[in-house]
């Protein structure tokens, strides 16, 4: 701002007038103007000392308007007239609170924004990713480029072995990552993804299948079980992705009508197929080391008869609904466990076993 607008403020603005002043006052305030020079730090600094003076004698100006009100409420009380807005003063003080205030604002509301994008991007990323792998499951002209791969397995009672064989479909995803040992897909959902397992049951908490970090995480199973002696229950742990992606969709389940519609679950390992139908769907949460309860999560070898039997009701008794599906001992069994936002440290878990 140079002088000549200086002169053509005054000329705009009468500064003999209370109103002009406070008019003038305010517009300097908005910022439309640059205080740079010391002439314009001058001017802006005699506006403020006119401006507070008129604020001062508005508000004794007030005062006299009340102390004259019983007098004028005995008239009949005259037609408003619609006068110039009353202008709002703040001081210095106040309006680097109010800048510093909206300043902040900003910054939140960026803030904001670049974690939304973040987090769609990453969430669409993890999809294409899951997507090209899934594609590599099903190219057969891949899976030719493999050599057979094969792990033999002793037991540890009887001290036979046998040979397990990686399936053709994921022998390419496996030379990848040896940490694959399966693939979980419920039809017609976006649950379609490879499962991993490492003796770290927090590593894929945050890593993608390329060791990459991803806060989707993936899914994996509990470093305890084992796919080849096999453990009881193959427990499956998963993020609930507000995106969807993981097991974002895995509630759904609390809906008997989605159930339904969705009541087989595929589980196939490296080494074999399977189908899985669901039997119980339930909430829970993580319990303390002292607390004695069924906690689903510990589930996991099942010793005797009578051990299944109590694990089989204390899931009935808490089910949403009831599947009219049943296990019997020896039957192998597949749990799916994802958060549950409706309590502190909630889960949310489906129980299927296998058919096939």
């Amino acid at each position: 701002m140079d002088n000549s607008v200086i002169y053509e403020l005054k000329q705009k603005y009468d500064l003999t007038k209370d109103s002009d002043i406070l008019a003038l006052y305010a517009v300097l305030q908005s910022g439309q103007y640059k205080l740079i020079t010391p002439e314009e730090r001058a001017f802006d600094d005699e506006v403020y000392e006119l401006a507070m003076a008129a604020k001062a004698r508005q508000s004794q100006g007030e005062k006299s308007s009340h102390a004259g009100s019983s007098i004028r409420a005995t008239k009949a009380k005259a037609p408003k007239k619609r006068g110039k807005q009353k202008v709002v003063v703040l001081t210095r003080q106040e309006m680097r609170v109010k800048r510093l205030v909206s300043t902040i604002l900003w910054v939140v509301a960026a803030g904001c924004l670049v974690y939304f994008g973040a987090y769609c991007y990453e969430a669409y990323r993890t999809q294409q990713e899951n997507e090209r792998l899934a594609s590599r499951k099903e190219n057969e002209m891949l899976h030719s480029l493999y050599e057979t791969q094969s792990v033999t397995h002793k037991d540890d009672e009887t001290g036979q072995e046998k040979v397990y064989t990686v399936l053709d479909e994921y022998k390419s995803l496996y030379n990848q990552n040896k940490n694959l040992i399966g693939w979980l897909k419920i039809a017609d959902t976006n649950i379609d993804y490879p499962v991993m397992q490492t003796e770290d049951n927090e590593f894929y908490l945050d890593h993608d299948v390329n060791h990459e970090q991803d806060k989707n995480g993936t899914l994996f199973m509990d470093y305890q079980c084992d796919i080849l002696k096999p453990s009881s229950n193959f427990i499956i742990y998963g993020h609930n992705m507000r995106s969807g992606n993981m097991f974002g969709n895995l509630d759904k389940y609390k809906s008997e009508s989605y159930y339904k519609e969705h009541p087989v679950i595929l589980f196939d390992t490296i080494y074999e197929k399977g189908t899985y139908q669901i039997m119980y769907v339930f909430n829970s949460h993580i319990y303390t080391e002292d607390e004695i309860t069924f906690k689903y999560y510990q589930m996991i070898e099942i010793a005797s008869e009578k051990e299944f039997a109590s694990n089989m009701k204390s899931m009935q008794e808490i089910s949403l609904y009831d599947t009219g599906v049943q296990a019997e001992y020896g039957d192998q069994l597949l749990t799916l466990s994802t958060c549950d936002y409706g309590e502190d440290d909630g889960r949310f878990v489906v129980v299927a076993k296998r058919v096939q």
